[in-house]
């Protein structure tokens, strides 16, 4: 007796959800920002407070002795079958740091930032500790 449709439909959503699992597994995986090449950015700044807005990423504030905002950014998106969208710009007193993955993919951030000791510094508005 050959397979209904509806038998026929419930096994091809069954394999696509299987491989879209299996796709996800391997990409959560892999990607490990620890082992990404680090990338730099400086910022010339001459404000008294800066707002750092980290979008949920990982993100050391320090104090330094600095004379501008220097951004490290470590990024990696593994094997990512998705697209990723990295922003990191300075904008009146606002340091708007985001890196993010979409589709079917995963990525791994981490950011440093180093700031002036004099600075003030905000953590999506809110008031945060430096480290250094």
């Amino acid at each position: 007796m050959p397979p209904t449709r509806a038998r026929t439909t419930r096994r091809r959503t069954a394999a696509r959800t299987a491989l879209v699992a299996g796709l996800l597994l391997t990409t959560a995986a892999c990607a490990d920002a620890a082992k990404a090449e680090p990338r730099e950015k400086a910022f010339p700044f001459s404000g008294d407070r800066l707002n750092v807005r980290t979008h949920d990423n990982p993100t050391d504030l320090v104090a330094a002795d600095v004379e501008e905002v220097r951004v490290t950014l470590w990024f990696d998106d593994g094997a990512s079958l998705g697209s990723s969208e990295i922003t990191w710009e300075l904008r009146g007193d606002t340091l708007d740091l985001n890196a993010s993955c979409s589709g079917l993919a995963n990525c791994d951030t981490k950011f440093r930032v180093e700031v002036p000791r004099d600075l003030t510094v905000l953590r999506n508005g809110d008031a945060t500790a430096l480290k250094g």
